[in-house]
């Protein structure tokens, strides 16, 4: 049997293709700088973890001894000072630790775009990679890809944001260029299916979908598939760096990631695929309007395999985390508290009606007779019992969604809303007197006006959550001091 090693398994592709691999009957080892991202993980249990760094070169030669093939899915999104120099001094580290190890192939998935055209800095900085991998004599196969479409890709997610809550779209002249957007479940078949043709080593392979468009027309595809009427204003003297603030306003994609996402817009990515039907017939690509028709089923589905906004530290881990993704709007407060989880929970089950909110009370006032004034039911049913609630129960302006004994409520909120919110207060333990508190507000925006709506609150929606969920420590720490 086959020992692959996989470096980037935290990451979009690399997440998606380690099952894969070992549904074809591989060994597969990860190696991460951070392999507690990968706990939780349905293939975690099946692979062997190292923890290493190739920039650091730190635990390559124990993770590439014995390895028959390395796939190299490390790459920089950020536009951040020195990351091509980052990305050179990395696959150097790597090249010469597989070379050492004896591993036979290195498979890497760099960026297309022809090396005659003038390329961003981020897609020259892929093929440089390329060059350095194979400077060492180890085989390498190198894929080269243009946009990724499926589900939490960064580059689907940016088009998809950006039609959904922009009835007119600014169109800069970089919308005028070519891609060959390829589905992510293609990409997936020829790195894994490289491995069984030996004629695939020591070769540039350019993979793309069936289909080109420029970038506007793939906005225009991802409208009409969405039923929704969008219009075009052609602004063609506006930089890039307005673009990519823009961009990091209206989407979830922080700037850092956006700016090299929109210079490669200018660069012409279409693909020679003569060599990938040649080497791969059994693969027949997606066309760009099928791939996103299969992104969106997976969207709707709640089945998103892996996001780009996994290289992001995990919310839970932090004191306060703010996302934007995948049509839902969340930020989180985690507090330690020093009382039992059962504590906390009474604490948080108890709020409303009469008690109230613990915490800037006249704001949930104000905001009942806002919603009053629309029509809508204010906090006028308070709740049922002041200290035990049941799930589908009325508590003043929410819906008691779901109850976890001692651990969770969710509330769904029955306001007039330019959306749907939730609130969802959940205790974990930490031992038998200490737990961990962490609110939630989730917002799911209807439209432009939708997320105008949610980002105009969210000051007073930080002052509030916060407050309240300092206010629930308080309280549930109480008997214990």
């Amino acid at each position: 049997m086959e020992t692959i090693l996989v470096t980037g398994p935290t990451g979009y592709i690399g997440g998606r293709l380690v099952p894969r691999l070992l549904s074809g009957g591989r060994r597969v080892r990860c190696l991460a700088r951070h392999p507690e991202r990968l706990a939780g993980r349905p293939w975690a249990g099946s692979v062997e973890i190292f923890k290493g760094d190739v920039y650091k070169d730190e635990g390559l030669a124990g993770a590439l001894a014995g390895a028959d093939a390395a796939y190299y899915l490390v790459h920089s999104m950020a536009d951040v000072p020195g990351f091509a120099d980052m990305e050179a001094v990395s696959a150097a580290n790597f090249a010469r630790a597989a070379a050492a190890a004896g591993c036979k192939r290195i498979i890497y998935l760099g960026g297309a775009g022809s090396d005659r055209s003038t390329l961003s800095p981020h897609l020259a900085s892929r093929h440089r990679v390329g060059e350095i991998l194979r400077s060492t004599g180890v085989p390498v196969t190198e894929f080269r890809a243009g946009m990724i479409v499926g589900s939490g890709s960064v580059s689907f997610e940016m088009i998809r944001y950006l039609v959904e809550r922009l009835p007119v779209i600014p169109a800069c002249s970089c919308l005028d260029s070519h891609s060959q957007p390829l589905a992510v479940r293609d990409a997936l078949m020829y790195l894994a299916g490289c491995l069984d043709k030996p004629a695939t080593a020591n070769r540039v392979i350019e993979i793309g979908g069936s289909t080109c468009h420029r970038y506007r027309d793939l906005l225009k595809i991802y409208a009409d598939i969405r039923g929704l009427r969008r219009w075009f204003v052609d602004l063609h003297h506006w930089n890039m760096g307005f673009c990519s603030a823009m961009i990091g306003l209206i989407t979830p994609i922080p700037r850092v990631f956006a700016k090299p996402l929109m210079e490669s817009l200018r660069c012409e990515v279409t693909c020679d695929t003569a060599a990938a039907a040649e080497l791969f017939p059994e693969i027949r690509p997606l066309d760009y309007a099928t791939a996103v028709k299969y992104a969106l089923v997976r969207l709707s589905e709640n089945a998103v395999e892996t996001s780009w906004t996994a290289a992001y530290t995990p919310s839970y881990a932090r004191a306060y985390s703010f996302e934007d993704r995948e049509g839902m709007i969340s930020h989180a407060h985690v507090l330690e508290v020093g009382a039992p989880a059962a504590a906390v929970y009474r604490v948080f089950t108890g709020l409303g009606g009469r008690r109230g909110w613990l915490y800037g009370q006249w704001l949930w006032y104000l905001k009942a007779l806002q919603d009053r004034l629309v029509g809508g039911i204010g906090m006028r049913r308070g709740r049922r019992h002041p200290d035990v609630i049941h799930q589908g129960e009325a508590l003043d302006s929410w819906r008691v969604e779901r109850v976890i004994e001692n651990r969770l409520l969710l509330l769904r909120a029955e306001m007039r809303l330019p959306g749907k919110g939730w609130l969802q207060f959940e205790a974990v333990p930490r031992g038998e007197a200490a737990s961990t508190l962490r609110l939630t507000a989730y917002f799911e925006p209807h439209g432009l006006f939708g997320s105008l709506y949610w980002y105009a609150l969210y000051p007073a929606h930080v002052l509030v959550f916060r407050g309240l969920a300092l206010a629930i420590r308080r309280r549930a720490e109480a008997p214990f001091n």
